[in-house]
């Protein structure tokens, strides 16, 4: 596969550290240390498929194509208002295609599962042009009185599209059965006939262990696939990573012993937005004109399971 197009849609309220101040038992140092962040944009009047259609609709643009000549939509989601239809059917409709959709739900690494997903379908000849969209609200699954977690996250969507072509050099996906470490639980609808007990509460995280996992795992991913495809650190212009925090981003960055300005970074802007944080990243790139035809790309997220992605990808545009 090669990527063709990107795209990217952000919602318009920023919010600062210095505007969570006034609720919250916390401070701009206190957050800037610990994350990096300085502002989060949050979903207030829009809503998440029309964010995601925009993404959609730019990355369409940017490829050259129209709805009429995606043959697959893969959309990355872990929470909106919508538990049926899945958001790609609803993506879908809103751009105008016609081809079949699915959802998935990998976390924070769902953008490179969606890719590997991808590669299969074009390999077997079963799609010629794929759009994969990442669309995600966190804010909404966050309790705002937990200064611990709220401060962290952002909403947005992130869209490529891929096509045929040998721009994939190696991929890499794992999954470790750790629910306890990141989860949220919502409520369900009542039955007259429950009786189990059952327990709702906003997201959870322990961050030590997320920090320990994220670190850990990325290094490992990235440091097997740059064995596997013979290249070295120097090889790569760009470490995509997921932005989740500046001082997860640092650490990889140290552990693997790479130049700063090989490591760009939006977290400080964004937040964490979930699987929408590579692609929008990658899209705030190509934009900006900072991907040349032949460069070395390496993507690496992880997530709430606990899973990890990474992948190299020659960018061919």
């Amino acid at each position: 596969m090669k990527i063709i197009g990107t795209g990217s849609a952000h919602p318009k309220c920023a919010v600062t550290n210095e505007m969570l101040e006034k609720f919250l038992d916390t401070s701009d140092e206190w957050i800037t240390e610990r994350t990096g962040i300085k502002e989060r944009c949050v979903i207030s009047s829009e809503k998440l498929e029309d964010m995601a259609a925009l993404a959609a609709n730019r990355a369409l643009e940017n490829a050259g194509l129209t709805a009429a000549d995606i043959d697959f939509i893969i959309c990355s989601n872990v929470v909106n208002e919508y538990v049926t239809p899945a958001l790609s059917c609803i993506i879908q409709g809103m751009i105008g295609a016609t081809c079949p959709t699915v959802d998935i739900n990998a976390a924070c690494a769902g953008f490179v599962f969606a890719m590997d997903m991808a590669e299969d379908k074009l390999k077997c000849n079963k799609a010629k042009n794929i759009l994969i969209v990442c669309a995600e609200e966190p804010s909404r699954m966050v309790s705002w009185e937990n200064r611990s977690t709220c401060v962290l996250f952002g909403d947005g969507a992130g869209a490529a599209v891929v096509t045929q072509g040998d721009d994939l050099k190696a991929i890499r996906l794992t999954t470790s059965s750790l629910t306890e470490v990141l989860y949220y639980q919502r409520h369900l609808e009542p039955t007259p006939y429950i009786d189990k007990p059952e327990e709702f509460e906003p997201l959870v995280m322990k961050g030590r262990e997320v920090f320990k996992h994220a670190v850990t795992n990325s290094c490992r991913d990235i440091r097997k696939l740059l064995n596997e495809t013979g290249l070295e650190a120097t090889d790569i212009k760009y470490y995509v990573l997921h932005q989740a925090n500046r001082r997860i981003i640092d650490s990889i960055r140290n552990f693997l012993g790479v130049e700063e300005e090989r490591v760009p970074h939006n977290v400080e802007r964004y937040g964490n937005i979930s699987s929408a944080a590579l692609p929008a990243l990658l899209d705030e790139l190509n934009r900006a004109g900072k991907l040349q035809k032949g460069d070395k790309l390496v993507f690496s997220a992880f997530g709430a399971g606990f899973t990890t992605a990474a992948c190299v990808i020659e960018w061919g545009i």
